[in-house]
């Protein structure tokens, strides 16, 4: 899987953790990497190994000046690219450095993020261009948390459609809607951009309730927004990044979008569950803050949920860091997860025989995925949703 993502474009971190130029480096870690970020004196974004070239000091500690980040142990200093601009301390006459290159992985800045480009020069593909591509700075907010376990475990959630009945309950009173909801019809069709799960609940006996979750390769995802088609100007979108930090812990991005710009307090709330450092406030460590008298009467979970993300991290950690997949006994409401295990197995195969894996963008006419979503809605029984969706919900590229 490492070298399939690094088939993509991925998320490396947001534009707020090096918001100026000559600002203070950060550590980044990805895809079992170290790596070190930096904003240039011209705003560019540099991506860099870690350690310095020279002896290994960490350019953590490193001088941001004059377009380019300098080691603090003997002055080598380092563009964007990974160029070696100087080298002090040897002789002047040297021409040393024009022999070297430092690990340097290209990046482009979109919607607040900062997407790098791990994988072989010569093979890099175009950035698909996604809905959020055409929105302005103050129509998105992403959000960034940490989770301590495989990127897996965490995105096969947005696809596990029944459990939502269950961990997302937050009204118990409401006995109906685990009798209705719980044990939904699931569908899943392969898509040129990965693959989009289905799930169909009968919804009274004359309509159904009808969710569509497109996974977007390598490990994206949109989950479904209010019960209609139609992009209000109030309606928040939820655009979501899975990326391995390493094998056992992963950051999530979550874009919030709408046509409506936002104002402070729902920046604020936006992101209140989430510390400074990006940890969530309900983690592993303090049992997600679990309050057993709302499990008895309110909450199915007992936990209380600023985000959904807070009770799945509850539900996806606890498994351990790499659930061992073997002890596993799936059903049929893990259809879905069957399906999205075998479409990456299947991009493993391919890429294992040189073919090209999905959703990798190679010319500028395959680039539009501006009308990508994902849906839910409620309509009569006898309707073919497809058709009624159709063109609404699906783009396969």
């Amino acid at each position: 899987m490492g070298r399939l993502m690094r088939c993509y474009w991925i998320p490396a971190l947001l534009s707020e953790e090096i918001p100026s130029p000559d600002c203070a480096p950060v550590r980044v870690r990805l895809l079992g990497e170290d790596l070190v970020a930096f904003r240039d004196s011209t705003g560019r974004v540099g991506l860099l190994g870690e350690h310095c070239a020279h002896r290994g000091t960490s350019l953590f500690f490193g001088r941001n000046e004059d377009c380019g980040l300098r080691c603090i142990y003997h002055g080598w200093k380092y563009d964007v690219a990974g160029s070696v601009l100087e080298t002090p301390a040897e002789p002047a006459s040297s021409d040393f450095r024009n022999k070297l290159r430092h690990l340097a992985y290209p990046c482009q800045e979109i919607a607040g993020m900062i997407f790098a480009y791990m994988g072989a020069p010569e093979s890099m593909p175009l950035m698909p261009r996604y809905e959020w591509a055409e929105l302005q700075p103050g129509q998105l907010f992403p959000v960034k948390s940490f989770l301590e376990c495989n990127y897996l475990q965490g995105i096969e959630g947005d696809f596990d459609s029944s459990h939502t009945s269950f961990l997302h309950n937050n009204n118990l009173q409401n006995a109906e809607r685990l009798k209705r909801d719980g044990a939904p019809t699931l569908e899943a069709e392969g898509t040129g951009y990965g693959m989009r799960a289905v799930s169909i609940r009968k919804f009274g006996a004359e309509q159904i309730y009808v969710r569509t979750s497109p996974y977007i390769m390598p490990s994206f995802s949109i989950v479904p927004g209010p019960p209609t088609a139609k992009f209000e100007d109030d309606d928040i979108r939820g655009f979501r990044f899975w990326v391995p930090i390493d094998d056992s812990s992963t950051w999530l991005y979550i874009l919030n979008m709408r046509k409506k710009p936002f104002d402070e307090a729902e920046l604020i709330s936006l992101r209140s569950w989430v510390a400074n450092d990006y940890t969530r406030k309900r983690n592993l460590h303090n049992d997600y803050l679990i309050d057993r008298e709302l499990q008895r009467t309110r909450l199915y979970t007992g936990i209380e949920a600023i985000n959904p993300a807070e009770q799945d991290g509850c539900a996806t950690e606890t498994m351990g860091a790499i659930f061992d997949r073997s002890k596993e006994h799936l059903g049929y409401s893990d259809k879905t997860i069957i399906a999205l295990r075998k479409m990456l197995l299947g991009a493993l195969s391919d890429l294992a025989e040189g073919k090209q894996p999905p959703h990798v963008i190679r010319h500028e006419r395959e680039r539009d995925f501006s009308r990508l979503r994902s849906l839910k809605a409620i309509l009569p029984a006898d309707d073919d949703w497809h058709k009624v969706m159709e063109g609404l919900g699906k783009n396969d590229g």
